[in-house]
This record gives structure tokens, sequence and C-alpha cells, in this order.
């Protein structure tokens, strides 16, 4: 899908298979033109499309899916590096709409399967619990530990919140280096307050933050800030998804060492690419 050729080129590489062109644009009312320029008649078609702006996305993949379907396609599936709408999964107020349900119902009308890597399971358990059609999550730990074993000295991985523990621990193991786990109280999409630890034990170590989602950045501003006030180095930023709402990339640069991403949303920052990851899994 537009913006995503890069990464669907490189899977298509990584796994010798045929990249299909899309041609896609405007009419002059706003409407979508969309056509697949070759034959996909009994083929798996992989739909490449990161959502990391899924509304004016959406219809443009409903075609897309909708128009290999019934040009013969025996499967489609939508890899989707980063998925959108799964952090609203409850009604935190009265007649708000749960989002992350209603998304999953419209993909899971259009893909066979879906393949996306550390999508923002909260409340949920597993992809199952909203998604009908077949969802496969892949993690980005082992290429986040690989990266940060090879370009941080001494690292010590700092995870943002206590639900990150296991994730942060997973990154840790795998790249030799000891880890710490930060408290986190959110008082909306921009206001959060972060408590640290002791950390004295550690002021010899490079803190590396590691964070599935930044969005507005708060976060992780907020806790360099006090890591910096606990005596430690600024750190180095290292974040799944790279989404960075308007100055949020150049506020948290301004805070740390280096703030670096993997490639599953198109970002200045990435540094650490998934499409390995996901051409070995549609290998296997």
């Amino acid at each position: 899908m537009p913006g995503n050729e890069g990464f669907g080129d490189r899977i298509a590489k990584a796994l010798g298979l045929e990249l299909t062109p899309l041609e896609t644009r405007r009419f002059p009312d706003g409407e979508t033109y969309l056509r697949l320029s070759e034959g996909v008649a009994g083929a798996e078609v992989l739909v490449v499309c990161t959502l990391a702006d899924p509304d004016p996305q959406f219809l443009r993949l409903v075609f897309a899916a909708r128009t290999a379907r019934e040009l013969g396609a025996a499967t489609v599936t939508l890899i989707a590096p980063y998925l959108a709408y799964m952090r609203q999964d409850k009604r935190f107020h009265p007649g708000e709409a749960i989002t992350s349900s209603h998304f999953a119902k419209l993909l899971s009308a259009e893909f066979d399967r879906v393949i996306t890597v550390d999508p923002h399971l909260h409340r949920r358990r597993a992809m199952s619990e909203i998604y009908s059609a077949r969802a496969d999550v892949l993690h980005a730990a082992p290429a986040l530990a690989t990266w940060i074993a090879a370009e941080v000295s001494r690292p010590l991985i700092i995870g943002p919140d206590i639900e990150s523990e296991q994730w942060v621990s997973e990154v840790a193991t795998a790249a030799g280096a000891p880890f710490a786990v930060l408290r986190k109280e959110r008082f909306g999409d921009r206001e959060v307050r972060i408590a640290l630890p002791d950390l004295t034990s550690w002021e010899d170590r490079t803190p590396v933050l590691v964070d599935d989602i930044v969005s507005s950045g708060r976060t992780m501003m907020e806790a360099a800030d006090g890591l910096v006030r606990a005596g430690l180095a600024r750190p180095v930023c290292v974040a799944v998804h790279a989404l960075f709402a308007e100055d949020a990339y150049e506020r948290l640069a301004a805070k740390a060492q280096r703030v670096v991403s993997t490639d599953a949303v198109p970002h200045a920052s990435n540094q650490i690419p998934l499409t390995g990851l996901i051409a070995e899994h549609l290998r296997e």
C-alpha cells in the first residue's frame, strides 16, 4: 500500500516473491481509484500496510483486499507491522466507543489473516479475544536486544511501567544486561508522572529506555528527566512503533543521547529492521 513500498519490497526480496504493483490515486472529488496491475488468481496475496494513520488508510485497504478476492486470490493476508486501534479496549466513560473491538471486526471481515508486531494488548490477553480472523503476533524484543548489545556500551535496560516488566526483562536477558522498571501514572493523553526506583548502583551504566509505542513522547521525556536528576547519563531511547505526534521526536531527541526505532512505522529514527522477522515467520 502507499507509503509501505520499502517494507513490502524488502519482504518480497527476502522471500523471493513477486511484488505486485498497486495503482491508486484520488479523484477530484476525493474518492479513491485503485487497481491491481497484475493477476492474483489462485495466489496467497500479502497486503503490506502499517496502520500508523488508520483513518485515511482504511477504505483504500478494504478496496485492495476486496479487489484481490474478486480477482480470485486464494487467501488475503494483512501484514501490519503496527496495528492501530488497540488502546481503547474498554468503556472508560458512558457512551464511549470500544474502538479496538470495532476495528478488529472490520479487519476480520476483509482478511483471512493478520500479521503484526507487538500490538498494544493491555486488558486483552490475546488477539483472538477480538479478532475472528487468524492473528499472528510477532515480537520485536530479539531485534531490539541485538541492536542494543551491538550499539550501547554497558546498557541498563529500563521499562516505563510495571506492565512492561516481562517484555523488558526479555530484551535485557537477550542483550546480556540488567534491567529496571519505573512506575507510571497517566492523567490524560499527554500527562504522565514517573517514579524511579533506587538506581544508584547502576550509575556507571548507559540507561536504555525501551517502550512499545511512542506517540506524544511524554512518558519517555519524563523518564529521561528523572534519570538525569538521579545522576545517570542521558538515556538512549528505543521504540518499536515510532508514532511521534507533532514535535514529540524533536523534544525527546533533545533529552536523549540517541532515539532509535524499528521500521514498523517509517520514520527518520528507524534503525532496527523487522522485515527479517516477518519474512522468517512467512517462510515457516
